[in-house]
């Protein structure tokens, strides 16, 4: 036992003089074998890099995160959250209006794009295209209804439509509340003349925080 314990000790004084290592230079610098050196890993407490396709190492006691859970020595980059997959759903679900695949680059500072787009496909993420760009957006849906009136109200410009015109789209939504956005627009157009954007009405209800649920149609039952 003592053995061990001297040789964790002298991985800590390795990762004093050089905070983060590669497993092969570390076995080789302690003259043990790279399965020993992942165990005696452990015993310290680590982390593995979300970059480099986590190649890299460093203690526990070592980073000093930031406010989005990262900490970088040089290009390498960890993460309380671990993996560069668990990183990017965390910091997508804790995003209060999403995110483009740019920004995440940005922030986590290496390429994540099909990382993300195989994230969507595993249910694990929403994505939409505003733009010419990606957003993404948590798996959850009550997560990611937030997210996307938050990206709304950060995108529209703020002109407010007329208080008449708010008025008849709230009269409509409380008589037929199963309508989406583009048939509430399309009632008023055919009943009241009125031209009003999808994007308008999705703002309108943001502001007054409330939340459209399209009600699934029923099946008829045939007569017996």
């Amino acid at each position: 036992m003592s053995t061990v314990n001297n040789t964790i000790e002298h991985v800590v004084e390795l990762f004093s003089e050089q905070p983060c290592w590669m497993i092969g230079p570390l076995a080789k610098k302690l003259q043990y074998s790279v399965p020993s050196v992942r165990r005696f890993l452990v015993e310290a407490g680590y982390f593995s890099s979300f970059t480099d396709n986590g190649k890299w190492y460093t203690l526990s006691s070592i980073p000093e995160f930031d406010n989005d859970d990262l900490w970088f020595s040089r290009n390498i980059g960890f993460s309380r959250h671990g993996s560069l997959t668990n990183t990017l759903i965390n910091a997508i679900n804790q995003s209060p209006s999403g995110a483009s695949a740019d920004n995440l680059g940005q922030t986590l500072h290496c390429r994540c794009h099909s990382i993300l787009v195989r994230l969507c496909r595993q249910g694990k993420l929403q994505r939409e295209r505003y733009g010419r760009s990606y957003i993404y957006f948590a798996a959850d849906s009550n997560i990611a209804d937030t997210q996307r009136q938050v990206l709304e109200i950060e995108s529209t410009p703020s002109s407010p439509l007329p208080a008449e015109i708010a008025v008849l789209i709230l009269v409509e939504f409380i008589r037929t509340p199963h309508l989406s956005f583009a048939q509430l627009a399309g009632v008023l157009k055919r009943s009241k003349g009125v031209v009003v954007q999808i994007s308008n009405i999705r703002l309108l209800f943001a502001q007054h925080g409330l939340k459209k649920t399209i009600r699934k149609a029923v099946p008829k039952r045939g007569k017996r």
